[in-house]
């Protein structure tokens, strides 16, 4: 019965980290991730950094590998999620298409795997039937991208 149930398990996280489609236009999922040996918490504070400086507001920051440890699940890995907005790009993103309002707000996720820090970041879609919406959709990607990669340097 476990076997059954971790095959399951198994199945529904391989398909769910599958690129799948990200819009009715057939575009797929991307990401930007970098790696870091930089401890994990200077890596957090760069992070909300480089969010400030572009011009974003953090909307909601999860901390979830501190709070399962302070659960109970001793030596849990950090885990953070953090989601952030600019309202003046938000409002062009839904004028261009209102079905794109579901990529707002932007998000990065960090976490330790033992010696190094992940950040990861997921890209908005650029190869719509909208060409407006694309070519916005890539500057705001070379933020996304320049977010990552700054709290990334050593």
């Amino acid at each position: 019965m476990h076997r059954f149930f971790a095959f399951l398990l198994a199945a529904l996280l391989s398909t769910g980290c599958a690129n799948q489609p990200a819009t009715t236009e057939g575009d797929f999922i991307q990401y930007h991730q970098a790696r870091t040996a930089k401890p994990y918490d200077d890596v957090l504070a760069e992070l909300k950094v480089a969010i400030a400086e572009h011009n974003f507001r953090i909307t909601s920051h999860s901390r979830v590998g501190k709070v399962i440890r302070q659960r109970g699940t001793a030596g849990f890995p950090d885990y953070d999620t953090i989601q952030f907005c600019n309202l003046s790009h938000a409002k062009t993103l839904i004028e261009l298409s209102v079905d794109a309002v579901r990529h707002m707000p932007c998000s990065v996720v960090l976490y330790n795997t033992g010696e190094e820090t992940t950040i990861k970041t997921r890209l908005l879609p650029v190869h719509t039937d909208n060409p407006a919406l694309n070519r916005f959709s890539e500057s705001i990607n070379r933020i996304l991208r320049d977010i990552v990669d700054f709290a990334a340097e050593i």
